[in-house]
Formats: structure tokens, C-alpha cells, sequence
């Protein structure tokens, strides 16, 4: 035991030695690696001058599949953009229309058909560029001043939220006849400018048509409340003496108006009831309807005198009031409309104009 504790005693001091140098070693060796590995990962990244070894390495990493294939150099730059404001159409600013239309006035004898022939337009046209004019019993009247559209159609009032497709189907035309005109303007989106006003080629303004109240609602004059049953005998009489034509009939002016001297005598066409008698705001001024009963009505409007009541029964020749130059007038007349079933046909069917 004495010899081996001294023999280990002896050699200890050296083992420990030997040991502590074989760690030392590996330690430096693996420093030596690690900045070796470091150096070339440095070099590769800082430099670009040995265009071989890149295209070596790129090639390498090609055919390696595990590797993602990373080429930042033609990626797009990608700009954060999560704290600007959101766009504003309103900044887009296309072309607005531009018109050039002629104007003219009326001149004393003037009717739209002789209006509409000189301009080569259709008398509809005429509504289409002055809406004033669909106005129910409007006088194309002297001196008013009208907008001569280039081809037929009409022109459209803009308004917030109005498309293209919307306008062309609210007049029954294709949006590429509106898209065609060149004054409208329209580019790609065709987006529509509100406060401006596009033409639409083809399309005719609808006129407004003023309904008198229906025979089952007018109060009877009668005791006991009770109406009379009347019909008129289907057959029509002139209802002034003059024949002096100011308008004829036409899509815009549904009736006629014949010229008489202010007070001049007007008689019931044929026999009926009377369902309005007073002043009406829609351009008739002072108006007269007689229901006859039988599917027809007749109008006479502009009077200067009403010598009837709703409700009142009158015959076929009967004075019912005399004529003038209230309302939507320009000189003292008649304005004399039929309907049957409440359409509007020319009174010249009827009365032999």
C-alpha cells in the first residue's frame, strides 16, 4: 500500500498535466474552426468581387432543394403604407361633357312641328331640351326662348349616385349610344358627374299628365245625395265658334287650342257631369271637366268665367263658361282636350278640325 500511494503520489502531478492539456487543445482547436467558419461567412456577405464563386454558390444552391430559393434582388419594394389615409375618389377629375347648342326664340304663328322641320329634329326633341315645355297644357309660347338639341334625344340632369346603366335603362337606350355621343365625355369607368348634364340620343322626355277626379267621387247636387245616371250621346260638338288654330295636337300638347276673343261663349261638347270645375295649378288655369258616362271626358281650360259646379249635369250645347287667357297662356284661347278612358286622343277625331 506505501508503494502505490507513492507511486501515485509521484505520477498524479502528471496525469493532471496531461489531461489539462488534451482539453486545452480541443478547446483551441474548436476556437480555431469557429472563427475560420466565421471569417469565410463575413467575406461572402461584404463582397462581390469574385463574380465566379457567386455564380458557383448560386448555382449550388439551385440544385439543392432543401435550400429556399431567395433573390431579393428582384423582389418589388414593399413600402408600408398602413398609416396613410385611404383614397378619395373625389380627387379623380375626368372629362366633363361639353355641349354647344343653338337656341331659338318663338316667334308669333310658331307650332313645334314647324320648329322641329326647320332643325331636323323630331317636335319630341324639343321637350328633350327644354323640360319646361312637357308641363301639362304649356303654350309653346312668344318670345320664350328654347335650347335646339343637335340630334334627337334629351338632356339628363345629373344627380349624386346616377350611373350608366342606370340612365340608360330609366329612357330604354344602350349605354353605348350614350357612351357614343362625343360631347358626353365618357371615358372608361363611365362614371357619371353629378351637376352636369349628359345627352341621351334617342330618348324621348315623358310628359306629366294631371288626372281629374274619377266621376264616383264628385259630390251630387242632387237631394238625397242620390247621382243622377248620365251619358253623353257619343257624338261631339264644336266648343267655341272660332276655327283659329294656335296648336294642333302632338306628343307634347295633347289637345288643341283654337283663338277666341276673351269671354267668348264655351258649351259642354256633349252631355255629363261635371267632376272639376275651378282653378287648377297645373297650367290649365281655369278649368272645366265634363265626364259623359260613357268612357269619355273632355277639358276646357284657360276660361276667364266658370258657370258651373262639380256635380252638375249639363247637355250636349249647354253655356258652361267663356274663354280666356289663364294659366300656362299667351293670348286668349281654348285649350280643348278628349280623353277616352282617361288617354288623351286628338279632339279632331271627334269634331272634324
Amino acid at each position: 500500500m506505501t508503494y502505490k500511494w507513492w507511486t501515485m503520489q509521484r505520477h498524479g502531478g502528471q496525469l493532471i498535466l496531461i489531461v489539462l492539456t488534451l482539453v486545452l487543445m480541443g478547446v483551441m482547436r474548436s476556437l480555431i474552426v469557429d472563427v475560420a467558419d466565421g471569417s469565410d461567412g463575413e467575406t461572402a456577405v461584404s463582397t462581390n468581387t469574385n463574380e465566379t464563386a457567386d455564380n458557383d454558390e448560386a448555382d449550388s444552391l439551385a440544385n439543392d432543394p432543401s435550400e429556399p430559393s431567395t433573390h431579393t434582388e428582384e423582389l418589388p419594394v414593399i413600402k408600408d403604407t398602413s398609416f396613410s389615409p385611404a383614397l378619395n375618389p373625389y380627387t379623380f377629375q375626368p372629362k366633363l361633357p361639353e355641349h354647344s347648342f343653338q337656341t331659338y326664340t318663338v316667334q308669333r304663328g310658331d307650332t313645334p312641328n314647324k320648329i322641329a322641320e326647320r332643325f331636323g329634329i323630331q317636335p319630341e326633341t324639343l321637350l328633350g331640351g327644354n323640360p319646361f315645355l312637357s308641363e301639362e297644357s304649356n303654350l309653346l309660347q312668344s318670345n320664350a326662348e328654347l335650347i335646339i338639341l343637335p340630334v334627337d334625344g334629351l338632356l339628363h340632369d345629373v344627380a349624386p349616385g346616377d350611373t350608366l346603366e342606370e340612365v340608360a335603362a330609366q329612357y330604354g337606350v344602350s349605354e353605348e349610344e350614350i357612351i357614343a355621343y362625343v360631347p358626353n365625355n365618357l371615358e372608361f369607368p363611365f362614371r357619371l358627374q353629378p351637376e352636369t348634364q349628359i345627352l341621351v340620343p334617342g330618348a324621348v322626355r315623358e310628359v306629366f299628365v294631371w288626372e281629374p277626379p274619377a266621376l264616383a267621387t264628385v259630390n251630387s247636387n242632387t237631394s238625397g245625395g242620390i247621382r243622377p245616371v248620365v251619358q253623353g250621346t257619343g257624338t261631339f260638338v264644336w266648343p267655341i265658334v272660332s276655327r283659329v288654330f294656335t296648336q294642333f295636337f302632338w306628343y307634347g300638347h295633347r289637345a288643341i287650342d283654337v283663338a277666341a276673343p276673351e269671354g267668348a261663349a264655351t258649351v259642354a261638347s256633349d252631355t255629363g257631369t261635371v267632376t272639376f270645375a275651378g282653378w287648377n295649378v297645373y297650367g290649365y288655369g281655369n278649368l272645366i271637366v265634363v265626364n259623359h258616362g260613357n268612357g269619355f271626358e273632355t277639358f276646357y281650360a284657360h276660361l276667364s268665367g266658370i258657370n258651373v259646379i262639380p256635380g252638375q249635369v249639363v247637355i250636349q250645347g249647354q253655356y258652361i263658361g267663356a274663354t280666356g287667357n289663364t294659366g300656362n297662356s299667351s293670348g286668349p284661347h281654348i285649350h280643348f282636350e278628349v280623353r277616352w278612358n282617361r288617354n288623351q286622343d286628338d279632339p279632331c277625331f271627334y269634331i272634324s278640325c
